[in-house]
């Protein structure tokens, strides 16, 4: 914690990015709890929930590319703004749904706030390098995910309670402020240079196909064992965590039959306990060797997916709250750890290019597990689906644990290589 506070005293770009982060996110928290429960109340159907994720994986998926690339030509904190300002916008058109009770507006509208979303998201993250030093780089990022499970914990349990009080109109509206206050405050961001990723310039050639370079920021990926196997964890994870997404809803409103406040509660819990796992990694990732942080990652997934399917067989409402913030100090350990030896390893040049790409494998993955988790839901009850969604998700320590044993995740070479160095060539090695 304190480590956390020096941060913010002195650090001022860091402390205005954490400023609007922290607004940015309790307002998502208003709009997901809103929409979820709209759509439970107006449909009572676990497939329209899944079609609402879906919605909005789907446009994720598709903006990744674009985003990564974007995010690696232009100005990052010109491009973060525009997203929030471009949200802003879609936030507040919501307040329309609950007078039309039709599920193709929560689709259309939940679409476009996504599309926007990873130009904001890929480019906070890839920012981070440029506004810390060396020495605050892990405490940066261990504060801006704590910081997202804080706003978890606090914005789903006080959006439950103020949507099942106020109605939803009020929950759009506040989603709609908060991008707005979040624009302000990276409107405040300076640096000396810019915000632009440092590279060579782009020849005519290059401007015209971005696609090219997109596949330039896989080959790189590629050639490095380890940020492929972090992307690739997070496609294991995602086996089962997209079906989890739909499951708190339904959990909370026909399982435990708590209404708006049950699905805030749930999710408010398993923030919790990514809090306190958050903690856990900012400890450990200042301590641990390399070779102890590979073991690490796959004993957290072993957690992680145990803990939820143990979750999902829980009667006892408090039992199955513990099981899920067990289960998700698992995951916060594992994000903390890895997103900060991406953050270490990756060249300014690439960054967008890493995060954006990583963000769509898994948001892919999410996509096609809530599908099936939306139409499993139509022939088997929540505590099947939950169960198989928690083996899932413990494949992924299966793989990480091979990986490691067969000595296929060095250590890659520090940033001091410049970018120009870096062979982007090589086949696959994980």
């Amino acid at each position: 914690m304190n480590d956390f506070l020096q941060l913010l005293r002195r650090n001022r770009n860091y402390r205005y990015t954490w400023i609007g982060q922290v607004v940015s996110e309790i307002g998502d928290h208003f709009n997901n709890i809103a929409v979820f429960s709209l759509a439970m109340e107006t449909t009572h159907s676990g497939l329209v929930v899944s079609g609402v994720m879906l919605s909005r994986a789907v446009p994720a998926v598709m903006a990744g590319p674009v985003a990564g690339v974007v995010l690696d030509r232009l100005d990052r904190k010109r491009i973060m703004i525009a997203s929030d300002l471009i949200r802003a916008v879609v936030a507040l058109a919501f307040v329309l749904t609950p007078r039309y009770h039709q599920p193709s507006l929560l689709y259309g509208l939940s679409a476009l706030l996504m599309f926007a979303s990873p130009f904001f998201t890929s480019g906070r993250t890839s920012i981070l390098p440029t506004i810390t030093n060396q020495d605050e780089l892990h405490t940066a990022n261990s504060l801006t995910q704590t910081t997202q499970w804080t706003t978890l914990t606090v914005g789903a349990m006080v959006a439950g309670l103020s949507v099942a009080r106020l109605g939803y109109q009020w929950a759009f509206v506040l989603n709609s402020l908060s991008f707005l206050a979040s624009a302000v405050c990276i409107g405040k961001l300076r640096v000396a240079g810019s915000f632009r990723a440092k590279r060579e310039a782009l020849t005519e050639d290059q401007v015209l196909r971005p696609w090219h370079e997109y596949k330039e920021g896989l080959r790189y990926m590629r050639s490095s064992p380890l940020i492929l196997a972090i992307a690739l964890v997070g496609v294991g994870w995602a086996t089962g965590g997209g079906a989890a997404q739909i499951l708190f809803t339904l959990f909370g409103e026909q399982v435990f039959n708590r209404g708006p406040a049950g699905i805030g509660i749930i999710w408010s819990f398993a923030g919790v306990g990514l809090l306190i796992g958050g903690g856990v990694g900012h400890y450990l990732g200042k301590r641990i060797s390399f070779a102890n942080y590979r073991r690490v990652i796959s004993i957290c997934y072993v957690i992680h997916g145990g803990a939820y399917a143990l979750f999902s067989q829980m009667h006892q409402f408090g039992a199955a709250l513990f099981f899920i913030a067990f289960s998700r100090a698992g995951v916060a350990v594992s994000s903390v750890l890895n997103i900060s030896q991406m953050l270490r390893h990756v060249p300014d040049e690439f960054r967008g290019r890493v995060f954006s790409t990583t963000e769509s494998l898994t948001w892919s993955t999410m996509m096609v597990s809530m599908a099936l988790a939306g139409i499993a839901s139509q022939h088997h009850g929540p505590r099947t689906i939950g169960l198989v969604a928690g083996i899932l998700s413990s494949t992924t320590a299966l793989f990480w644990g091979w990986a490691n044993w067969a000595g296929k995740l060095p250590e890659p070479q520090p940033l001091a290589v410049q970018p120009e160095e870096v062979e982007i060539h090589g086949e696959p090695t994980v």
